[in-house]
């Protein structure tokens, strides 16, 4: 193990012992937020019930609005693209709620890392390692003695999460946070085309080329029974619920909850941060192609602007 990778060990198990010294503060308030937000009468939009434990931005708060709003029987959670796992969307739920869960991750190094950490033993957690494609996507679960009605799906492979979700069958969440990729706008339905060994960082320079628009989620969602209720502030999750669920938010279109990302994470061929964006983001990109859900074709993005 090289100096870098051990360092980054260390890192990791020391932001651990932090998280779990500050755990109980951290939960304290996140419940008193979430008894606030449960008894105001005047909350429509998912930005009002945002706060951060363990998510990247606010989608602790929404989710625990969410799942204290509807009936759930059945108190299960997938989640994918975790990396370690000390930052998601789902952690919050094992270890506020006690949910039963299932995490994956294409790296045998994180998937150690997970079950080294004491939430391992102290809940009722799966870690599997896994590079997901559509070909194994539902057999992981299957393996894992999952599938039917579920609590939350959520969705972050920055690649192929349109092409993942289209495929899950074995499972039927009754709430799915699916990363979208904000720089294509609330218009366009395209989605990367599908490349079942698709990297991020590989695919293009400029880190900006991954996933589906918002309107292509939409549409898939659709397809697939649910309904689009709005984005986290800081536009990078969308949250969809099954049409057969009901919570105290209005449906939206896709241009209705989009939220524009101000995310500045362009790269350039060196690996350098280059800060740029609002549109101009789109033009790193505009060269590449995209299948567009309408035509049913690959196509390069500049043809369609």
């Amino acid at each position: 193990m090289g100096i870098r990778n051990i360092l980054r060990f260390y890192f990791r198990k020391l932001l651990l012992r932090f998280q779990s010294e500050n755990h109980k503060i951290l939960t304290l308030h996140a419940n008193q937020i979430l008894r606030a937000n449960l008894s105001n009468s005047g909350i429509n939009q998912l930005s009002q019930t945002e706060f951060q434990v363990f998510s990247q931005y606010g989608e602790d708060g929404i989710i625990q609005y969410l799942v204290n709003s509807i009936e759930i029987p059945n108190k299960v959670f997938i989640e994918f693209g975790v990396e370690d796992y000390t930052e998601s969307n789902t952690r919050f739920l094992l270890t506020n709620d006690n949910w039963k869960g299932l995490v994956l991750d294409g790296s045998s190094r994180n998937i150690k890392f997970i079950k080294q950490d004491n939430i391992y033993w102290r809940h009722n957690l799966t870690a599997n390692c896994t590079f997901i494609t559509t070909a194994n996507i539902n057999d992981s679960f299957r393996n894992a003695g999952i599938e039917g009605d579920i609590g939350l799906l959520s969705i972050d492979i920055d690649g192929n999460d349109y092409w993942i979700w289209e495929e899950i069958n074995v499972v039927n969440p009754r709430i799915v946070i699916v990363e979208y990729n904000s720089v294509l706008g609330p218009n366009l339905k395209i989605t990367t085309p599908y490349n079942p060994s698709f990297v991020r960082g590989q695919a293009h320079h400029s880190n900006l080329y991954f996933g589906a628009s918002i309107a292509a989620l939409c549409d898939l969602a659709s397809r697939k029974g649910y309904y689009f209720i709005g984005s986290n502030l800081n536009g990078n999750n969308a949250f969809f619920i099954r049409n057969d669920i009901r919570v105290p938010f209005q449906k939206k279109s896709a241009n209705e909850g989009y939220v524009k990302s101000q995310f500045r994470e362009s790269r350039n061929e060196k690996g350098q941060l280059t800060f740029v964006s609002g549109d101009d983001r789109l033009k790193q990109i505009s060269h590449l192609e995209f299948f567009e859900l309408d035509s049913k074709k690959n196509i390069v993005l500049n043809e369609i602007l």
